[in-house]
């Protein structure tokens, strides 16, 4: 019995001092934060959401629903950070009117935010302002929003809202992009530079 004392005493201590050193070396809060959703290039989103007029915790937002903030290709060819398709990087160059970019540059998370902000701002204009309608057009495509929303006004309806998406997928992914751009503001408001 005096053993076993001894030993959760030691193990108690050796936690006391671990928590003691990792808040010294960083605050836990920040920590924890950082392992359950991270933020990477936070001056990048701050700078590319003010110029390009976008909320900057809904960059941060599809950054984390489209990579984690890892630079990855997906199997259906999507690029970096903001997981861009190079023929739809190659249209935002030439509309942003950008220079002639390389499509390995999409792994530059300077030019991937950049180019993935000016689609989300070309997305807000087109469907209005209506968040819902441009992240389903940023996973699926503007032409099965389209679609979709010809659709329901055959048939003297409105699609304004993520259950009236017919592909699970899209749906889903509006709804990841949604709660994780709410958990940005509360978590990161001050690093986003959110008032």
């Amino acid at each position: 019995m005096q053993v076993l004392r001894r030993r959760l005493a030691l193990g108690a201590g050796l936690a006391l001092v671990i928590v003691a050193v990792l808040s010294l070396v960083r605050p836990a809060d920040h920590a924890v934060k950082e392992i359950t959703l991270p933020l990477r290039h936070e001056d990048v989103i701050r700078q590319q959401a003010a110029a390009k007029k976008v909320d900057a915790s809904l960059i941060a937002g599809v950054i984390y629903t489209e990579s984690r903030f890892r630079d990855q290709t997906s199997r259906a060819g999507a690029k970096g950070l903001m997981q861009l398709m190079p023929d739809t990087a190659d249209y935002i160059a030439r509309k942003s009117g950008g220079t002639k970019f390389e499509r390995a540059d999409l792994a530059t998370p300077q030019i991937n935010i950049a180019y993935g902000t000016w689609y989300l701002r070309y997305l807000l204009d087109k469907y209005k302002g209506n968040t819902i309608l441009t992240l389903a057009a940023y996973n699926a495509g503007e032409g099965k929003v389209d679609e979709w929303r010809a659709n329901a006004a055959a048939k003297g309806e409105k699609f304004k809202v993520a259950d009236h998406i017919p592909f699970k997928e899209t749906r889903d992914y509006v709804h990841r992009v949604l709660s994780a751009r709410s958990e940005y503001r509360k978590k990161y408001a001050r690093e986003l530079g959110l008032p």
